[in-house]
């Protein structure tokens, strides 16, 4: 069955099962790989992508409920030469170890900023809860958040995607 889907702004026919994962297009079919495989149950947020600005798991999301939504990867928020503010904070508080979680993380924050872009402290540990980082670098995260937020605040980044 065909699908359409709109991937960073650029609109996709798909020839696929209406049941397919989002995970599944975005790697195989759109060759956009930052999303990852990680548990296929979204328990580990390794898959987070936003739709209309929300953070969800492509692992499960079927691509038969994303018909004329805004679907955003990481590949959509910014280039390794002009990384967005979220991007930029992780890179600059090394927020990665083996950064298989990174991309997941990335995006679950991005969704928060682009809600309330001055959070708590305990509202972005409530928030990147469900995005686990095996390595533990879970305070490189949380202080990479803060720092996006506070620089955006501050107006030195602009908030949202491209």
């Amino acid at each position: 069955m065909r699908s359409s889907l709109t991937v960073n702004g650029t609109d996709h026919t798909i020839e696929a099962d209406p049941s397919t994962p989002l995970l599944y297009i975005l790697r195989d079919d759109l060759e956009l790989n930052g999303a990852k495989y990680g548990c296929g149950l979204g328990q580990c947020g390794a898959c987070t992508v936003l739709v209309d600005g929300k953070a969800v798991f492509s692992c499960l999301t079927p691509i038969s409920v994303l018909v004329n939504r805004r679907i955003t990867t990481i590949e959509g928020l910014g280039t390794l030469s002009n990384p967005n503010p979220v991007q930029k904070a992780f890179q600059t508080e090394q927020a990665a170890q083996c950064g298989y979680c990174i991309a997941g993380m990335i995006m679950r924050a991005q969704a928060l900023l682009d809600r309330n872009l001055a959070p708590s402290d305990e509202e972005i540990r409530l928030h990147m809860q469900p995005n686990l980082c095996r390595c533990g670098t879970h305070t490189r995260i949380l202080r990479a958040v803060r720092r996006a937020s506070d620089e955006m605040v501050a107006g030195t980044a602009p908030a949202g995607t491209k």
